[in-house]
């Protein structure tokens, strides 16, 4: 992903007001983005544990998603259930995989209507496949597939849940 500015960043999203975009937190690391590992530009609010954005390049073009962290219902899971990302097939033990769901454009966010996928809680999907960092079960993704592959896993699965968000 290409190095880009706040204000491209906070004029980008398709499924959130002008106003919330300006009023959004930046991960407090946002300067020291890793940008040529990054597919996606991903990071939960800092300041409100349960938003989340992300940021990506399509057709040349930005396009930003808020996100909503669905909290835990009834008690958390335990430490040894294993998950699995949406996007990178990463696989997390307890906390490390989060419901996260966008508010579809257009008319039908406006009625409330929103898409979901279950993803790395810090999204960090990118970093994952490319082994910079790794979950607390190591390196998930030694699996001898490719990186190419994997890379191109995360953008398609990413893509389709970009079309469900904008459709």
């Amino acid at each position: 992903m290409r190095s880009i500015t706040e204000r491209e960043l906070r004029s980008c999203f398709v499924n959130c007001s002008k106003g919330d975009a300006k009023r959004l937190n930046l991960s407090k690391d946002f300067d020291q983005s890793p940008w040529d590992d990054l597919d996606f530009l991903g990071w939960r609010d800092p300041k409100a544990p349960d938003r989340a954005y992300l940021i990506t390049e399509t057709s040349e073009r930005l396009t930003g998603i808020a996100l909503r962290i669905a909290s835990a219902p009834g008690k958390a899971r335990g430490f040894n259930s294993t998950n699995l990302c949406s996007f990178c097939q990463t696989v997390h033990l307890g906390g490390g995989i989060a419901l996260m769901s966008a508010r579809r454009g257009g008319e039908a966010g406006k009625q409330g209507n929103t898409v979901g996928r279950y993803l790395c809680a810090d999204l960090a999907c990118s970093l994952y496949v490319r082994g910079k960092k790794q979950t607390l079960l190591g390196d998930g993704h030694g699996d001898g597939v490719p990186l190419e592959e994997k890379v191109s896993r995360i953008r398609t699965n990413l893509d389709a849940f970009l079309a469900a968000v904008v459709a």
